[in-house]
């Protein structure tokens, strides 16, 4: 018998005094080993092996009438609990999704759209200050999506003209949209 488990066999005033006693000898004695033991089972989590320890030396206080008081049969008991403890609290993580910190508010972006409608506020300004000869030809082949051929003869001008007018009203657009600040 362990020479510090070996004086349990004393009386106690009462049988919460002696489990305590008991609990606390028991922490001297194997709390050490425990840690070292259960710190590999947890991947050197100091703080979760800390836990488990506890929670080991809690169970064995619960039940320390039932318990057989031999070194060998103890520490083959809070081996075992310790190892169970580990395997739940594996069991808890993997189902429970993985914990984030949610993001400040003053740093989170939410599109609402005002940008884009302010873009094509602009846009549509700009377009209105062009001849209605170059308007005509963005409408038809960039907002209409249509080809030059296509354009051309609902127009009714050749492709040649609905190209060149297309360049110089492009042009057009973006020397009205840098004036405006808007293009680069």
């Amino acid at each position: 018998m362990c020479p510090v488990l070996g004086h349990l066999d004393g009386r106690f005033e009462s049988a919460d005094a002696e489990a305590e006693h008991r609990i606390a000898v028991l922490y001297q004695e194997f709390g050490g080993p425990l840690l070292r033991h259960v710190r590999k089972s947890t991947g050197n989590d100091l703080q979760w092996a800390e836990d488990v320890v506890q929670e080991t030396l809690v169970r064995a206080w619960r039940n320390s009438a039932r318990l057989q008081w031999e070194p060998s049969l103890i520490w083959a008991w809070l081996l075992t609990v310790a190892r169970r403890i580990v395997i739940d609290g594996r069991r808890r993580k993997s189902v429970r999704p993985q914990e984030v910190e949610p993001p400040e508010v003053d740093t989170m972006s939410v599109p609402d759209g005002s940008e884009r409608a302010l873009s094509a506020m602009v846009v549509a300004d700009a377009l209105r200050s062009l001849s209605q000869e170059h308007r005509e030809v963005i409408e038809q082949t960039y907002l209409r999506d249509r080809t030059i051929s296509e354009a051309a003869e609902i127009l009714g001008i050749p492709p040649g003209t609905v190209k060149s007018r297309l360049y110089y009203g492009i042009r057009a657009l973006r020397e009205l949209l840098r004036d405006k600040g808007v293009a680069g």
